[in-house]
């Protein structure tokens, strides 16, 4: 490894180790083996490998412009670009987790694949992009980004948000958490059920987007896998905790995009 690897290999562990509260959020991607030992760093997995074999299941990702918005440390940035999408659009406004992303690009000579946006997302931006991964972020209104006075106001706000990305893609690949800026004691919905959220977002949703799937975590013999949504796995399972109840939500735009 030349000193210059070794450089890069040491900044992109001290920016992956800042704290905060989506650090160590997800895995690294392939490109790190052999550069960086995993078990240097304490990372605590939220099954990006599995849910994206799901989502790839589903959508064709191969030459496509795809926009990743909340990429936090890039692993569906990468791994997209692994799958050949023409060009990812990274947008990250924890600056750690962008310069991490950056670093990396510059190691692995991306730019040409990957382009780095250092801030959050601006949902009025009339940029387009093949598939948008919004993964995880619109619960966080109000706090990581925009302002909303109550809950009721967050969830029209990110009704919204969502509505409008119809307008800029084809295809969303989309989940959201059960709680209000990631507070448990500001629950999105009355129960806490998927079948509220997937309610919510049916109605919220209908006159701009098509939902083409659903995918549900399910365990089995301790694995954890994606399968389309059924009459069983609709049901929240508690012991699978609050992050494998979410759903993952694969949308079609019926907007004029």
């Amino acid at each position: 490894m030349s000193k210059n690897v070794n450089v890069m290999k040491e900044k992109l562990i001290h920016l992956y180790e800042q704290n905060s509260k989506h650090s160590n959020y997800q895995i690294l991607a392939s490109n790190f083996e052999g550069i960086i030992d995993t078990a240097e760093l304490d990372i605590v997995s939220r099954y990006e490998k599995e849910r994206l074999e799901y989502i790839v299941s589903k959508i064709d990702v191969k030459n496509k412009v795809i926009m990743d918005i909340g990429g936090n440390s890039g692993y569906f940035t990468f791994e997209l670009s692994n799958l050949d999408a023409k060009q990812v659009e990274y947008y990250e406004g924890n600056l750690a987790h962008a310069e991490f992303v950056d670093t990396s690009v510059e190691l692995f000579d991306l730019r040409s694949k990957i382009n780095i946006n250092k801030k959050y997302y601006s949902f009025n931006e009339n940029k387009k992009a093949d598939i948008i991964f919004l993964l995880n972020v619109v619960h966080h209104l109000g706090d990581d980004y925009n302002c909303a006075s109550d809950i009721n106001n967050a969830k029209e706000k990110m009704l919204d948000d969502i509505n409008g990305l119809a307008f800029n893609c084809n295809l969303l690949v989309f989940q959201m958490g059960f709680n209000w800026k990631g507070n448990v004691n500001k629950g999105l919905f009355q129960n806490g059920t998927k079948r509220e959220m997937i309610d919510f977002l049916s109605k919220g949703l209908e006159k701009n987007w098509e939902i083409v799937s659903i995918g549900v975590a399910e365990k089995d013999d301790g694995t954890i896998m994606y399968k389309d949504l059924n009459n069983k796995n609709i049901e929240r399972n508690n012991e699978l905790g609050e992050f494998l109840n979410r759903p993952i939500f694969i949308l079609r735009s019926l907007g004029v995009y």
